[in-house]
């Protein structure tokens, strides 16, 4: 499809994406999970995923141009 991508690069890139994203929901549960009365923590977390996927979506548009 494109050219010039490196696959090795795009599946690095996609792997990192996932780790992280796996990292982050992995310390938003196990947070809850520790410390339930601490509700404001699920608002951090809301908070933070939506920047995230703010990022993700502006990345992956800048990479299509």
């Amino acid at each position: 499809m494109f050219a010039s991508t490196n696959y090795t690069s795009t599946a690095i890139r996609n792997y990192t994406i996932a780790a992280v994203t796996v990292l982050t929901l992995s310390m938003g549960i196990g947070e809850l999970f520790n410390n339930p009365n601490r509700i404001a923590t699920q608002n951090t977390i809301n908070n933070y995923s939506s920047y995230i996927g703010a990022g993700l979506v502006s990345y992956a548009q800048s990479s299509l141009k």
